[in-house]
């Protein structure tokens, strides 16, 4: 069997920065198993795996170790696939979703990424992230992933968790912020618990991080930055209950697998 796969790199206007994520389109889905042994091949933190029912896209989203709820990098290198390579005419697409429907759509050259938006709760700092982190948080909160806000930006820019610790979270993730300098906030995350120590732009991180900056900032418009070693800059927008969040993407690989 021949499956072709696309690696893109989301959130960047040039190779060897934002997140690769590999792309795969299905004429039919593969068994659970497969999938997964080829997300770990590709060892990237996201593998995108879309098939096409009706006039939306299902897709699904694997790492290196397991099937995730939600991914906005994956999602966004998946769009960019079908409008820049495999000649999707519309403007916007649907992708349908554990997390229900995920609209994109070509915003000159970026894509636009729609979501909905994942409440946070305030909470006390986790035992295992309290012992993860040298600098501690001043305020913790809890969706999705932990997020914790920090006093300054160097703080996030020198922040060096024990992974091992961050293992032990009951949740997907840590999202790790603080305000600016040069854009409205910065973030990293860390996800070591499903197989990402630090994922370099994590789309679906900004469901949680754009409710929390409105409320702070008093404002819906955000221009971003996942500070992790490759980087990536994000545009966001806070619309009622969802989320836009829009980057660029180019591809760095065309090819095919042989299983």
């Amino acid at each position: 069997m021949q499956l072709k796969i696309y690696k893109i790199d989301a959130f960047a206007k040039k190779v060897f920065e934002g997140n690769p994520a590999a792309v795969i389109s299905l004429e039919a889905w593969l068994d659970d198993a497969l999938m997964q042994k080829i997300a770990l091949e590709n060892n990237l933190s996201e593998t995108a795996f879309f098939v096409k029912e009706d006039e939306k896209f299902h897709i699904r989203w694997f790492t290196p170790t397991s099937e995730v709820d939600m991914c906005g990098h994956a999602t966004l290198a998946s769009a960019f696939v079908l409008f820049e390579i495999l000649n999707y005419k519309n403007d916007t697409l649907v992708f349908s979703s554990k997390s229900g429907d995920l609209r994109v759509r070509r915003d000159t050259e970026m894509f636009v990424l729609d979501f909905p938006l994942q409440e946070i709760s305030t909470c006390q700092v986790p035992h295992a992230i309290a012992e993860a982190f040298e600098v501690q948080p001043k305020e913790c909160y809890k969706s999705m992933d932990y997020l914790l806000v920090f006093e300054n930006e160097e703080d996030i820019l020198n922040a060096k968790p024990n992974f091992e610790k961050l293992k032990n979270i009951d949740a997907r993730g840590v999202i790790i912020t603080a305000k600016s300098k040069e854009y409205d906030f910065v973030c990293r995350f860390f996800a070591s618990k499903v197989g990402i120590d630090e994922d370099p732009v994590t789309g679906s991180a900004f469901t949680q991080l754009v409710p929390y900056w409105s409320e702070v900032l008093n404002k819906n418009e955000f221009r971003a930055k996942q500070v992790s070693q490759r980087g990536g800059e994000v545009f966001c927008r806070l619309v009622g209950k969802r989320v836009e969040i829009a980057g660029y993407a180019v591809k760095y690989l065309e090819g095919v697998i042989e299983i």
